[in-house]
Formats: structure tokens, sequence, C-alpha cells
């Protein structure tokens, strides 16, 4: 058997399959390795889908950066999510958000450059940065009065002359963090003083509690026009 390459010496498997097959069918065990929830579809989408397949225009060749329609719906969510205009023109559609991420690795980050991360992450962050030929760099996260919170002179100790972006999540799984306003103001402060790139992996960006509001990067000083936002439905 031919060899496996040697760019994924350092991308390691997941091993979550592994740990699924184990827990089996107990109905004992909170099955979340999917991220499944009992959120139901938005109305009328499973209607429009089902009326899609059955349409010409929906079943050929699309535009390589998307339909123009959804590329308005999606530039008018940014913008009431962020508080900062954007246009169609700014976005891309991809299949989904590990196309997505490393698309936007691929389009902001030179082969050895370092990409800074929290610790703990989303492990497909991680290997993302290692196909795009990039180099992890984590600043770890510590428990504070029970909370997560960034330590943010690990963050300014982990940036080398080498380092191209930080790539981050908010909030985060697995670990549930979620920025304050301090830390986005001091992250904001960092990528704008080494002229960094943010990588901003938005999936559960509107899933907060207890009255908190979701911040957007773009909002924040010193990211406007660095922010590379990664959604998914």
């Amino acid at each position: 058997m031919p060899a496996r390459p040697h760019r994924l010496d350092g991308v390691p498997g997941f091993g979550i399959d592994r740990v699924a097959a184990a827990a089996g069918a107990d109905p004992e065990v909170l099955r979340l390795e999917n991220l499944d929830t009992d959120l139901p579809v938005p109305e009328g989408v499973v209607e429009a889908t089902r009326a899609a397949v059955g349409e010409d225009e929906y079943n050929s060749y699309l535009p390589f950066t998307g339909r123009d329609d959804l590329k308005e719906l999606i530039a008018e969510r940014m913008t009431a999510r962020s508080g900062v205009q954007h246009s169609a023109g700014q976005v891309v559609i991809t299949l989904g958000e590990g196309d997505g991420m490393v698309d936007a690795l691929d389009a902001t980050c030179d082969i050895g450059d370092e990409v800074i991360l929290t610790d703990p992450t989303y492990a497909g962050m991680i290997n993302r940065v290692r196909l795009a030929g990039c180099v992890p760099r984590l600043v770890p996260l510590e428990v504070v009065d029970g909370a997560w919170r960034l330590d943010v002179d690990a963050l300014r100790a982990a940036i080398t002359p080498h380092t191209k972006a930080l790539f981050w999540q908010n909030p985060s799984f697995p670990s549930g963090f979620r920025m304050s306003e301090d830390e986005w103001a001091a992250v904001g402060q960092v990528c704008a003083e080494h002229d960094l790139w943010f990588l901003y992996l938005a999936l559960f960006e509107g899933v907060v509690f207890d009255g908190a509001r979701p911040i957007h990067p773009a909002a924040i000083a010193g990211l406007a026009d660095r922010t590379v936002t990664i959604g998914s439905f």
C-alpha cells in the first residue's frame, strides 16, 4: 500500500468515532459528537427544499461564489448582527463550515505561518490549520470564578514574527467559553497592533443565555477590516 503523504503526519484523527462506538445505543448516554440538538428547522425551510428539488434552476452548476439572492440575505444578517454594513460582494458561499475554514486559511495565510487558537478549542479547527500548511499555536484559557476566561498576557506572549492570524470561536465548543467585552477589546487591540487577520467561526454566535447579547467581532475596534467570518446553516 502506498505511504501516507508526509504533509498529513501532524494531522491526527479525532477518535470520536471510536468513543461513539463504545457508547453504543445506551439510552443513558447523551450523544453530542455530531452537535445534534432538538432545535427545529425554521418554518418553511423543509417545504422550500422539497420544492427546489424539482426546479431546474436549483439543479445545475451555480455561480462559483454562490447565488446573489442568498449572498444578499447573508449580508443583511451580517449587518444586523454586527452593526457594520456588509454587502453581497463580501460574501462567498461554500460547501459548509469545514470547507469555509480551509478556504479562509488559504486566503489569508501562507505555508509556515502561525495561527493562534484557544486551548481548549474544536479539534477540527486545529487540524484544518495543519491541512493549510500552517502551524497552530495554542493560548490557554483559564477558569476564573467557575467560568472560562482568556489569558490576555499569554495571548500577547504567543505572538511571533511568524504569526498571521487568530482563529477563534465565540461561544466556543467544546468548552462553552464566551468572550467578555473586555476580552474582545483586548483581542481587537492585539490584532490591530500586529496587523493580524481574525478568522471567526460563528457557528454558535447566537447560542447565548441569561440575557447575554451576541457580539460579532466586526463591531469591535480594530477588527472590522480584518475579520473573516465563517458561518454555517
